[in-house]
């Protein structure tokens, strides 16, 4: 019975994953001498577990960073680009929210472009207006290091020198993101520079792949009154299913419990604040540089296994007595609503 309310509820609702790095794959394969990737590997998974819009990241290694990042953040967004051209039938661009619901209305898996860590901007603020004319909408200010704009949050406790929040030209950075139309993304930032977003912002922020550190008490993790801040802003978390941000131990790392932090979130932000950014990372474990692999305490792994099992989270929530309303809320219409503005 389950089953059937789950697969009914997928084809109706619009289901979008707030973050996917899907792209530095996709360049990756194509400079392999690849074409339709996308199509390919992960198209039909996408609509095996009923997803419409994907949030792209574009995340650029540390291995490439200076001099790099801004030759593969643009790599990522042509070869995006290339793939829609190739496979039109199925797959889109989204600017804003409407044209989610234009990708769902045609059968189509809509992505929406996402900056993962400012590095591909350097110091050059004119840089944020041409992503946004490519089609950037979401700005993630920091991955898990320092860059111009401010402090990551690591993995684990890092030998480092002071920490920072965000800096005189990350000020600059987010008022010049808000006036283009883009969302700040505070998901990567440390404490120091998530509450100095929260004092400069003025539209609303969101955390497009975390989860409670009550929970779990990785440092990637909001603590509830980053939670409320966020929910103040109008804004939205996406819930992550790496098994690093969902339990302290691999054995803690379930479904189960992702579906905790779930629950946890509602209770703290309300269901119009919570999403999915599921941020699954499996497919990419391939391409991550030792000095990462080394930031981590341990391997992560997907507690969701691939999109195609979505389905399995829509049944465990709707065993847990959410509504059919209340998961449509949930699993799209919040951040749809995020990229109405």
């Amino acid at each position: 019975m389950n089953n059937k309310r789950s697969t009914d509820f997928l084809h109706n609702a619009l289901v979008i994953d707030g973050h996917f790095d899907l792209l530095m794959d996709v360049q990756i394969q194509r400079e392999r001498g690849r074409t339709k990737v996308i199509e390919t590997d992960y198209y039909p998974r996408f609509v095996e577990g009923g997803v419409n819009v994907i949030v792209a990241a574009l995340f650029v290694d540390s291995g490439f960073l200076p001099e790099m990042g801004l030759r593969k953040a643009l790599g990522q967004i042509s070869a995006l680009y290339e793939e829609v051209k190739e496979s039109p039938d199925k797959l889109m661009i989204c600017l804003n929210g409407e044209d989610m619901n234009i990708a769902k209305k045609n059968k189509k898996i809509g992505f929406l472009l996402s900056l993962e860590g400012a590095e591909p901007i350097g110091t050059d603020l004119s840089l944020l207006r041409v992503f946004y004319e490519l089609g950037v909408r979401n700005l993630g200010l920091v991955w898990s290091r320092r860059n111009a704009v401010g402090d990551g949050s690591f993995f684990q406790p890092t030998k480092e020198g002071k920490k920072g929040g965000i800096s005189s030209f990350g000020v600059k950075v987010i008022e010049e993101a808000e006036r283009l139309g883009i969302i700040i993304d505070v998901s990567h930032l440390n404490d120091e520079g998530f509450w100095d977003v929260i004092e400069i912002a003025t539209k609303p922020v969101i955390a497009s792949h975390s989860n409670a550190r009550l929970l779990c008490g990785s440092m990637r993790n909001l603590t509830d009154e980053q939670i409320k801040a966020i929910k103040a802003t109008n804004g939205v978390i996406g819930i992550n299913a790496a098994s690093l941000l969902v339990g302290d131990a691999d054995e803690s790392s379930t479904l189960e419990q992702l579906m905790n932090h779930i629950d946890h979130l509602v209770k703290v932000a309300g269901i119009e604040h919570v999403g999915l950014g599921l941020d699954l990372c499996e497919d990419f474990m391939k391409y991550v540089s030792p000095d990462n692999l080394a930031s981590l305490p341990r391997k992560p792994f997907d507690v969701v296994s691939g999109h195609e099992s979505i389905p399995k989270l829509v049944e465990g929530l709707l065993k847990r007595g959410y509504s059919v309303a209340e998961l449509q809320v949930l699993m799209g219409e919040n951040f749809q609503r995020i990229f109405l503005r």
